[in-house]
């Protein structure tokens, strides 16, 4: 677990944030055993933003992988670190290719984080 909160924080150094100043890294397990990295990208349009979860899965995705087995996701202002919980349209991406019994790691450092599932997060994910 703490390497892949690691590599969140890695990611979290490339968060394109001049807007909100507000970076976020993640990192995401794939059941290969493959970790695809992610951070924020904003935009001054809001609307074309990209969260660092879904950079993370979508990246994933178009290199061909499909299931996954959990998240870190680090975040802050310049100096500092939160533990920030996954927005909305983020639960809903993951819904989408994971189960519900994913693991959602959000840390503040290596040793402080809390582990939540998506079930937890989405208990009643829109589904067709």
């Amino acid at each position: 677990m703490k390497e892949l909160i690691k590599q969140a924080f890695e990611a979290r150094k490339n968060s394109y944030s001049p807007y909100s100043g507000f970076q976020v890294g993640a990192a995401l397990e794939g059941k290969s055993g493959k970790v695809y990295t992610g951070c924020n990208v904003e935009n001054a349009a809001y609307g074309p933003s990209n969260c660092a979860e879904r950079t993370a899965i979508f990246k994933a995705v178009s290199e061909g992988e499909r299931e996954f087995k959990r998240i870190a996701i680090v975040g802050g202002h310049e100096g500092e670190s939160v533990a920030p919980t996954p927005c909305g349209v983020c639960r809903q991406v993951m819904a989408e290719f994971c189960e519900p019994s994913f693991e959602v790691i959000m840390a503040t450092s290596e040793d402080e984080y809390e582990v939540m599932t998506l079930g937890e997060l989405l208990p009643k994910s829109f589904d067709l």
